[in-house]
């Protein structure tokens, strides 16, 4: 139960202190993301499959905590600096682990890539490895994912500006049906449950998860950790910071869906602490025009799609 309701504030106040901040980040119209729905066939490993494109010779944006991605760099190199403060390289096929707060990248440019967001599932399946003991990682893809996708990604490169992306995601599809490993049917159930919890409420109560499944808390903290790559309480977090962010970013949300997202916090302050660790901006930052990575990945479609996205933004803000 919440304590108290924050104070209704103006969304533009809470961006103000963001813009000298992000002063240096790739501006409009510099950055050109475009996202494509996975075939039905890979929709248990990838959400979407997604094409960049940016002839800037220094290239800076913002990453929202992720499930973790893959990507086949045409041209570019850069790096991605996470929560704690680590540098890491990208690598002509990157593989990004999930991460547990929102990371900012900086690319020598032009970029050019093509790659997939995967799922928990897509994760584990892919790689074979703990996404909390692996996470907040840049890896090199050839040395991780096997031979097919190492190989479909560097065609995809050498390839980049003569193949349609209809084409890039067909290759990168067959890759990943070929190099998916078996999941333990126990394990597929608690991510299919814990997809449903988070669907169920802004802010999710993990003892819910835990009586949904009929799992022991010592059980969720383990499933969490290695399918989620945090624990439950940090997972309900994240994507209550994450949908409140992209609700409250809509020029045309009604004063009383405004509250029914605020009270999901315990404060004004709390409610910004929460998006700019998971989201990396307050609401007004994630619908200007001036941060296009953020605000295509953020898009609305990424949670209201309830068929195929992991946590939709559920009908009921105030569940």
């Amino acid at each position: 139960m919440r304590e108290k309701t924050m104070a209704r504030v103006s969304m533009a106040r809470m961006a103000q202190p963001e813009r000298s901040r992000d002063a240096r980040l790739t501006q409009q119209g510099l950055l050109r993301l475009e996202l494509f729905p996975p075939p039905a066939f890979v929709t248990p490993y990838v959400t979407t499959f997604f094409r960049m494109r940016c002839d800037e010779r220094r290239i800076r944006d913002v990453q929202p905590s992720s499930l973790g991605m893959m990507a086949a760099m045409a041209r570019g190199s850069g790096k991605m600096r996470f929560l704690d403060g680590r540098s890491e390289p990208s690598h002509r096929f990157t593989l990004q682990s999930p991460t547990s707060a929102a990371a900012t990248f900086e690319v020598d440019g032009p970029w050019h890539l093509f790659g997939a967001a995967l799922t928990p599932l897509g994760w584990a399946a892919l790689t074979g490895l703990c996404a909390t003991k692996h996470g907040n990682r840049i890896y090199d893809g050839g040395q991780v994912l096997g031979p097919a996708l190492a190989e479909a990604a560097k065609g995809i490169a050498e390839e980049f500006e003569r193949l349609s992306s209809e084409a890039m995601v067909e290759r990168f599809s067959a890759a990943i049906l070929a190099s998916v490993r078996a999941i333990k049917p126990s394990h597929a159930r608690f991510v299919k449950i814990a997809g449903e919890w988070l669907a169920g409420s802004i802010a999710p109560a993990v003892a819910d998860l835990q009586a949904r499944g009929g799992w022991s808390a010592r059980q969720v903290q383990r499933l969490t950790d290695r399918y989620f790559g945090l624990p439950p309480t940090a997972l309900a977090r994240k994507y209550r910071a994450l949908r409140a962010a992209v609700l409250l970013s809509r020029p045309d949300l009604t004063t009383d869906e405004i509250a029914a997202v605020q009270d999901h916090f315990y404060d004004q302050p709390h409610m910004i602490r929460e998006m700019r660790l998971f989201a990396g901006r307050t609401p007004a930052r994630i619908a200007d025009p001036d941060t296009p990575f953020l605000s295509a990945i953020m898009d609305l479609r990424n949670f209201r799609e309830k068929s195929s996205r992991l946590a939709p933004i559920p009908d009921d803000l105030r569940a």
